[in-house]
């Protein structure tokens, strides 16, 4: 039935939907896909894009053949499809052929884009269901997260940027293709950079056309689409109550209730953001079991979601955490862990007066401006004999290096100004340390994920140049000097 009949004479938007579809795989999510689209009140075309020739349905164009040799450069044939047809349609929608994108959210885009500046595009996020059907949300994961800053208004719509703007779709109006294609970065050949190949395809107009992706957390459900597939259920991402708990922050921040801080920059912009901060860290049981046992408090620089705080409040420590962010705290926040404000000055401040038995800082040093004086800044807090835990990645490791040379691209910092992050390695760890009044009692190495399961019979010597993190253990200076120095003392 058309929108006319439905709508009682209204004209219905004309709607060009490109569905990239490599191989048979995903065939039958594919005509699940297509019976969505054309039970939907809008005038719709659909093209497929495949390296076969397929006609999952009657009437639906498929087109064959890919933009490069490499296989996933297959979604960047949506992009001269759009570009030649951009006059003929009010609505452009891509997605991979696993996306499903509901009449309901496809409404609701509507309602809220006429809402938006001319260069902020209303985006979705994929949400996946596990065997339990408990909601799934892959897209939050390493170190993406939602940017407290890039909270806004919008009529009756709260929204923000979730810095990860790959959700495999995205939907643009007529004006905002124009804009994408008059901006030179839509209809290019096929690349990557921040994001792979298959990726970058749906991610250009954000990255590199001059829009913004904003989700509108106010109506976060009508902005999700089911990841069909549900591939990455428990294996990435967060439940639905965790994600929910940062929707709201964000909606206290709109609301004037909370303050929009964050820490520190936590995404360098060396090659896929290699070394940034991981906002959803596991337990470290390296780390958690260097905390002396004698430790009745703990405080955590530079928290994410919170995992290790959490175990260690559980276990009866008194736990007090200065987070990456004022919405990526909140399920630590829930679980016993005091909260302060992540501000390093202000939460100097504020702790001012407090001593800590044990002090972790964790993949953190490498990404702020100044290391010594973030470690100066709370050496004050130590309690006599307290235990200060550092643990950076070893950039100088053999694997790192080798893939470097592989790939002939550079993932290793040359300078904190260009590249987000500082060199870092046991040696500028322990210079770090020195020059802030701690030394290195110890280290613990954390072997790279391709040797670790070597981890027993990997000698000594080499355990360093295999290791893709460091864990120092450090003490005051004066501290230090009263305890006998043992073997694996740096020296």
């Amino acid at each position: 039935m058309s929108m006319t009949a439905r709508k009682g004479g209204a004209a219905a938007p004309r709607v060009l939907v490109a569905i990239a579809s490599y191989g048979s795989s995903n065939d039958r999510y594919l005509e699940r896909i297509i019976r969505e689209y054309r039970a939907m009140a809008f005038d719709i075309d659909i093209v497929v894009l495949s390296n076969i020739d397929k006609t999952p349905a009657p009437g639906i164009e498929c087109r064959v053949g890919l933009p490069a040799r490499d296989p996933w450069s297959l979604p960047f044939a949506h992009k001269k499809l759009f570009a030649d047809r951009c006059d003929r349609y009010d609505l452009f929608i891509y997605s991979e052929d696993d996306i499903l994108i509901s009449e309901r959210s496809l409404c609701a885009w509507r309602e809220v884009t006429a809402q938006l500046a001319e260069d902020e595009v209303a985006g979705f996020l994929r949400i996946e269901f596990g065997n339990d059907g408990e909601r799934n949300y892959p897209d939050a994961h390493g170190h993406f997260h939602w940017d407290p800053a890039s909270v806004r208004r919008r009529g009756d719509y709260t929204l923000a940027h979730f810095t990860n703007e790959h959700a495999a779709c995205y939907v643009l109006t007529r004006e905002q293709l124009r804009k994408a294609l008059k901006s030179g970065g839509f209809d290019v050949a096929p690349h990557e950079g921040k994001y792979d190949l298959l990726c970058t395809a749906a991610t250009d107009p954000y990255t590199q056309c001059g829009l913004t992706k904003l989700i509108p957390v106010s109506h976060l459900d009508e902005f999700t689409v089911h990841h069909m597939s549900n591939r990455y259920v428990g294996k990435m991402g967060l439940t639905a109550r965790e994600f929910g708990r940062q929707a709201d922050a964000l909606l206290q921040i709109a609301a004037g209730a909370s303050r929009q801080r964050s820490l520190f920059p936590t995404e360098t912009r060396l090659w896929r953001g290699a070394y940034s901060k991981d906002y959803y860290e596991p337990v470290m049981e390296q780390v958690t079991s260097l905390i002396p046992r004698s430790a009745r408090n703990v405080l955590s620089i530079g928290c994410g979601r919170g995992a290790s705080e959490t175990r260690l409040a559980a276990s009866g420590l008194a736990v007090t955490a200065i987070p990456l962010d004022s919405v990526i705290c909140r399920a630590a926040a829930e679980t016993g862990v005091e909260i302060i404000d992540p501000d390093f000055s202000s939460a100097g401040a504020s702790l001012d007066g407090r001593r800590f038995d044990c002090v972790l800082i964790l993949n953190v040093l490498h990404l702020v401006h100044d290391p010594v004086e973030v470690l100066s800044l709370f050496g004050g807090l130590l309690s006599p004999a307290a235990t200060v835990i550092i643990q950076s990645p070893n950039m100088s490791n053999l694997p790192a290096i080798w893939r470097q040379i592989r790939d002939r691209r550079l993932e290793m910092p040359r300078s904190y100004e260009t590249a987000g992050a500082h060199f870092s390695s046991p040696g500028s760890i322990a210079k770090w340390c020195r020059q802030a009044g701690l030394a290195v009692e110890r280290t613990a190495e954390v072997l790279h994920r391709r040797v670790e399961a070597y981890d027993g019979i990997i000698p000594a010597i080499a355990r360093r140049a295999l290791a893709s993190d460091i864990i120092a253990v450090a003490r005051s200076r004066g501290d230090a000097r009263e305890r006998v120095a043992g073997p694996e003392q740096l020296t």
